[in-house]
């Protein structure tokens, strides 16, 4: 199993108690993989301190913060793609960073990102 980041679309399926995401990120840690999610994606998804089954699922992975230097390299990728999804391009940056799958719903755009950044990434639907 390889390293992976984690789009907003997991956070939001294991939010709402989805066995599969569940499943599978258990799977992950017990083959000692620690996901990944970008700090932007919590803030995308994280809408009120009730939401124990997120902050259960975050317990299990690596918050990765967002300094200006990867802001900026994050920004970059937006103009080369010409898209304006900031969060989308956070996590392809995050996941070039570590030679990192990308676990997302939005796969289209994803790999717009991943394209425009001349390497190759393994983008997974959710």
């Amino acid at each position: 199993m390889s390293d992976v980041v984690y789009d907003a679309a997991v956070l939001v399926a294991a939010d709402r108690n989805d066995r599969r995401t569940w499943a599978d990120h258990k799977a992950r840690l017990e083959f000692g993989v620690i996901p990944s999610v970008p700090a932007p994606v919590v803030a995308q998804v994280s809408r009120s301190p009730q939401q124990a089954q997120l902050r259960r699922f975050l317990m299990g992975c690596a918050v990765v913060p967002l300094d200006e230097n990867e802001a900026h390299e994050a920004g970059r990728l937006l103009g080369k793609s010409r898209t304006a999804d900031v969060v989308d391009a956070v996590v392809v940056t995050t996941a070039l960073r570590q030679t990192a799958s990308i676990l997302t719903a939005d796969e289209q755009d994803i790999k717009r990102l991943v394209a425009a950044s001349g390497h190759t990434l393994v983008v997974l639907p959710v």
